[in-house]
């Protein structure tokens, strides 16, 4: 045949290779937009401004999955706290200072509560925590920013934690020190109504720290960047192999680079040469 390569096998070679082709690539492509996306530890949203604040239980229910397009929002919420139910959770300031976060769980109904953070002391002046003035009685509202749960990569976890501490905020954490149904998010203060009582002079300092905000660089993901180099060089020896059958389809891998065709031409003309020699 004149266009072997355009026989029906090879017509199916030929879509076999080019969907192998595009899909590698195409894989590939996904993988490499996905290295360039944050894990999913890393919070994305930017902080909402507490003017938009809206009410707690209008976004989250008790006991329930917090979703992570939730992180940063500004939320409010109304309850008592109880001051007798104070926990410290080591924290970092910005700054790489080691403290603790003062939290306390406000009481929203029957049973439900919402862990506050309410800002952080320094590591010197845990000797002198008692000091703090206590929360303000009866019913208050909170305006700040909703977070996640704590992980162990989130701040530093010490190995172990003395009475009254614990190793982060979370409610898996919470649940065997307090008896209430916690909210899945906790809440870092940035308002409050009324205000906390004023503090003697010689108490401790407690400073009210803004969760961080997003990052804006491309956090590069390797795993999923390697994914993308292994689908393009599958792509790539795809077409490489789909090539190598057309080339020896065509004799082009022959000794001499000729086609069929052409040595049976080749040797049709030697013969006439010699019948015409001997007449």
């Amino acid at each position: 045949m004149r266009f072997p390569l355009l026989q029906p096998r090879w017509i199916g070679i030929h879509l076999a290779a080019v969907v192998v082709a595009v899909s590698c690539f195409g894989l590939g492509y996904w993988q490499y937009v996905r290295a360039q996306e944050p894990s999913r530890e890393v919070i994305t949203n930017p902080l909402q401004d507490l003017d938009e604040a809206a009410r707690l239980t209008a976004v989250l229910t008790p006991g329930e999955y917090m979703p992570d397009d939730d992180a940063n929002r500004a939320v409010t919420a109304t309850g008592t706290y109880d001051a007798d139910a104070r926990r410290l959770a080591p924290a970092l300031s910005p700054d790489g200072d080691a403290g603790y976060y003062v939290v306390f769980p406000l009481v929203t109904g029957d049973g439900v509560a919402v862990a506050v953070n309410r800002g952080w002391i320094r590591a010197e002046d845990i000797d002198r925590v008692d000091e703090l003035p206590a929360p303000p009685e009866g019913k208050v509202t909170v305006t700040g920013w909703l977070r996640p749960p704590q992980t162990a990569e989130d701040g530093y976890v010490p190995l172990t934690v003395p009475k009254g501490q614990i190793d982060r905020i979370s409610p898996a954490v919470l649940v065997n020190e307090w008896p209430y149904r916690l909210y899945e998010g906790y809440l870092t203060m940035a308002e409050q109504d009324p205000a906390d009582p004023p503090a003697a002079a010689s108490a401790p300092h407690t400073e009210v720290i803004p969760p961080p905000s997003p990052p804006t660089e491309i956090i590069w993901n390797w795993r999923s960047l390697s994914y993308a180099a292994q689908w393009v060089i599958f792509g790539i020896a795809a077409i490489v192999f789909w090539i190598s059958l057309m080339r020896r389809e065509n004799g082009s891998g022959r000794p001499g680079g000729e086609a069929p065709e052409d040595r049976v031409g080749d040797e049709e003309s030697d013969a006439q040469r010699s019948a015409a020699a001997a007449s």
